[in-house]
């Protein structure tokens, strides 16, 4: 694949910058943003490289397969770190600031990794079009000090996705997949049980073929949002059939198709309507 002049342009100052930092850390979760970042700054750092992986029951377990998977390929020095979110002080009564308390809690543990390391910066991967949705983990990420490059070049996905592609990395076509807990509308409750429904059933929709959707947790109700192009699927009714049985089996009472499409951040339609 090639990229214009200006996207590659773009990219050489981006690992300019990285060589300056000289070692660092990199907050890798395997998505699509983590993974363009750790490799930037692989190839501009080689060994002053470290990727630092949180496992959660937040995050999908094939999360951690694929993170691990990346690392052993480059030869990228990984630490798995494990992070219990639900025992931090508010964040399981999951208010509207919910990826703020989130985000502190999880990057004041990678920075004393860091500390023990003698690494001077944390890196993660948030990029330009992230300013425009509904964020409150990026003032987490500023008070801290933790850097962010992608969006400091402004680095819009679609340009990470092009470079992913060039580069070939297995990640340029990847859906974006946000922590289980945006699954959960803000006030509600989450819970380990609750958690596990919404990751089997996200997981059996993709072995289905359903690439980018969301399995939304509304106490017992199952609401799957899908692409429009995948709305056709469920005229199947053995499909139908199929997916209804295997909710059921994990604990919901009801299964809904969204008459909307999905779009990412879904949830934060609330906030704009209070």
């Amino acid at each position: 694949m090639e990229i214009s002049n200006e996207l590659y342009h773009k990219y050489n100052e981006l690992l300019t910058y990285l060589k300056s930092l000289e070692k660092v850390a990199v907050a890798y979760s395997s998505g699509v943003d983590s993974t363009f970042l750790l490799y930037a700054t692989y190839v501009a750092l080689k060994e002053n490289t470290l990727a630092l992986t949180a496992t959660s029951n937040i995050f999908p377990f094939r999360e951690k397969k694929e993170s691990n998977t990346f690392c052993k390929q480059y030869s990228i020095d990984q630490i798995i770190l494990d992070v219990n979110q639900l025992e931090v002080e508010g964040f399981k009564e999951n208010p509207v600031n919910r990826c703020y308390i989130c985000k502190k809690a999880l990057f004041l543990q990678m920075l004393e990794v860091c500390k023990q390391h003698s690494i001077p910066y944390l890196l993660e991967g948030s990029n330009k079009d992230d300013e425009g949705d509904y964020r409150p983990g990026l003032t987490a990420i500023k008070e801290l000090g933790v850097l962010s490059p992608l969006r400091k070049f402004q680095f819009t996905k679609e340009e990470i996705r092009q470079l992913s592609k060039y580069l070939e990395l297995p990640t340029y076509d990847k859906p974006s997949f946000a922590c289980l807990a945006s699954r959960f509308p803000y006030g509600d409750i989450i819970t380990i049980k609750k958690l596990k429904q919404v990751e089997q059933a996200e997981d059996y929709l993709l072995k289905l073929g359903f690439k980018q959707m969301r399995v939304r947790i509304h106490d017992d109700l199952a609401r799957i949002e899908l692409l429009k192009e995948d709305f056709n699927r469920f005229t199947d009714s053995d499909l139908r059939t199929s997916v209804d049985d295997y909710f059921k089996s994990l604990g919901f009472k009801y299964v809904s198709i969204d008459l909307q499409p999905f779009i990412s951040g879904n949830l934060n339609k609330e906030l704009e309507d209070k």
